[in-house]
């Protein structure tokens, strides 16, 4: 711990703290704290999307894994990369048309049942609480780097400014939070990622070739399969990187902040376009650790690699750069968890208290004092579950919300705007069987059970693979499939309604099809 540590890190922090005092002024209504009253351009959209999706699992944890593991860990950038597709051409603009503040908005323009509603609000629980347990635990572990305090303390740190974050300024400050971060997130990583290149004279061949040198693995560094893992569960990653975007609350609500479709798709284009630069620029930090801080050292300051980045920082830049690579790491978890914490508490607030409890009889204050103490709650579940967390790699932790996002949300989305026959009984199940086989396979996988005592029970997994997307995205698809087969349940007669409002953005036509009336 330095000066410039000191300095840079708290005028970080009082940075967000302004952008969170003025936001609480303009953080009145129900609208404003969950949406920002839908008033962000396109270019801040983006800019906060971005901010949002480049978590400490994207900065941390893949510069770690690669430094670590090489092309194995570079699968997450990816897979995180090519999501942003299924986003844009899938769920974007349907999203937007149809949603009002939560995922369960959007599947009760389709259906009117409290059922659907309780269960996507749980969905997005459970996977807000997977997320926020990987943020933390990066949180965690650049504190106790930073000033040498306990983990335990560090983490607890994080929880209480994200959740000040949230209480005070809604998504308005969420937002903001996320544009800043954004743009000192690209800064640090061009400037590292020049700073590595300029030590091969430009030569990314010259780079690669050093690093199968530097590393214990050898040239074999380059190939796949360091990682030791099997085939099977390499692809399993991929489709829950790939597909499980679309369906992570935090990333969905940001649509709800713009004004109309179009708009939203722009967001998406323009968040593409810095997430895609920021995913290449990941080759540079994990190669670059890998050569000039080794792998000893790496794991030394954190068993899972998610010390790599900084410490590259430290090795290139001194302690200036370190500072503020740490600075903006800390930062970069704090809008991460702020949007999570925010997302969590909607559906606690909006969908289970507003909807379900009240019968929609709420008003305006009534939902956002409601909406604030579930931001407590689940700040403080998070906080409780990360402290057990310590040792785990956050890009892995991640991986395993994107699966239970993949598998419960996606499908139900899916259906709900392309297919005519979906019903209330096959939306619960598609959910249902997500959530339940994603996180039931995680249980029994090596994560949980490992003979070597490496996990949290000492025991042989019963589920051979780390990530059980392969298997578990399918079953919720199936499950909403067989589920609406069975059921006798009438169609509601919403479906040409929801599909006309999710492809135009109005909600009403005549009989000749001509729109006579647009959400505002």
């Amino acid at each position: 711990m330095n000066a410039t540590v000191i300095i840079l890190f708290l005028a970080i922090v009082s940075l967000t703290l302004v952008i969170t005092y003025y936001s609480a002024k303009k953080t009145s209504s129900a609208s404003d704290f969950y949406t920002a009253g839908g008033g962000l351009t396109g270019w801040q959209n983006g800019l906060a999307i971005s901010g949002d999706y480049l978590s400490a699992a994207s900065f941390l944890g893949i510069a770690g894994a690669i430094a670590l593991y090489g092309f194995d860990g570079f699968l997450f950038s990816i897979g995180y990369l090519v999501a942003y597709l299924v986003v844009m051409f899938v769920v974007a603009e349907p999203l937007r048309n149809l949603g009002q503040y939560t995922l369960a908005d959007m599947l009760n323009a389709r259906f009117d049942a409290k059922k659907i509603r309780g269960a996507a609000a749980f969905s997005t629980i459970t996977i807000v609480i997977f997320y926020m347990i990987a943020q933390l635990v990066g949180a965690g572990a650049l504190i106790q780097l930073l000033f040498g305090i306990p983990y335990l303390w560090a983490v607890i740190l994080v929880g209480v400014m994200m959740t000040t974050y949230v209480l005070f300024g809604g998504m308005t400050a969420t937002s903001w939070v996320q544009i800043t971060k954004a743009v000192l997130l690209m800064i640090g990583t061009l400037i590292i990622s020049i700073m590595v290149l300029w030590q091969f004279n430009f030569n990314v061949i010259a780079m690669f070739r050093e690093a199968g040198q530097a590393t214990p693995a050898g040239t074999n560094f380059l190939n796949p399969g360091q990682q030791d893992k099997l085939p099977l569960d390499s692809l399993s990653l991929m489709v829950a990187l790939v597909l499980g975007t679309a369906g992570l609350p935090h990333i969905l609500m940001r649509f709800f902040t713009v004004k109309d479709a179009k708009t939203a798709r722009s967001s998406v284009v323009t968040a593409t376009w810095i997430v895609g630069i920021f995913y290449i620029l990941t080759v540079c930090l994990g190669f670059g650790a890998a050569i000039f801080v080794g792998r000893s050292d790496i794991i030394a300051a954190n068993p899972a690699g998610n010390m790599a980045a900084p410490l590259l920082a430290q090795a290139l830049g001194g302690d200036l750069l370190f500072s503020f690579v740490c600075a903006v790491a800390f930062a970069t978890i704090l809008a991460v968890v702020a949007g999570l914490v925010l997302s969590g508490a909607s559906a606690f607030a909006h969908d289970l208290y507003g909807q379900i409890i009240k019968k929609g009889k709420v008003t305006e204050r009534e939902q956002v004092v409601a909406a604030r103490t579930a931001s407590l709650t689940v700040a403080v579940l998070s906080i409780a579950l990360a402290i057990f967390a310590q040792n785990l790699n956050v890009a892995f932790l991640v991986a395993l919300a994107f699966c239970v996002a993949a598998s419960a949300n996606l499908p139900v989305i899916v259906y709900t705007i392309y297919w005519r026959r979906f019903n209330t009984n096959g939306a619960i199940t598609a959910i249902a069987v997500g959530l339940v086989s994603s996180v039931g396979l995680v249980i029994i996988s090596p994560n949980v059970m490992n003979p070597d005592g490496s996990a949290f029970i000492a025991a042989q997994a019963i589920f051979p693979l780390t990530n059980p997307a392969i298997v578990s995205v399918p079953l919720g698809f199936l499950g909403g499939w067989i589920g609406t087969l069975v059921s006798k349940e009438a169609q509601s007669g919403r479906y040409d309604k929801v599909l006309f409002k999710a492809n135009t953005g109005y909600r009403e036509y005549d009989l000749q099809g001509r729109a006579i009336k647009k959400d505002e």
